[in-house]
């Protein structure tokens, strides 16, 4: 699943369960199949119209990262 970046921001604080990954970004992500999901960024960080490729999916989060 492949999509271009609607919007993202960087968590500073998050509840105890995911305090161990402060900070983490997270993304509106267009997909090109239509549609829009909201998920978390992995590696390097991106930036908004940048192509992402989704690498995982954990506890139904799904999990992006920056195309080439």
């Amino acid at each position: 699943m492949m999509g271009v970046v609607y919007t993202e921001t960087v968590v500073h604080m998050a509840p105890p369960a995911f305090e161990k990954d402060l900070p983490y970004q997270v993304a509106i992500v267009s997909l090109d199949s239509g549609g829009r999901v909201t998920g978390r960024i992995e590696g390097e960080r991106v930036a908004i119209d940048d192509r992402v490729v989704l690498v995982e999916t954990r506890d139904g989060v799904p999990f992006f990262r920056k195309n080439p």
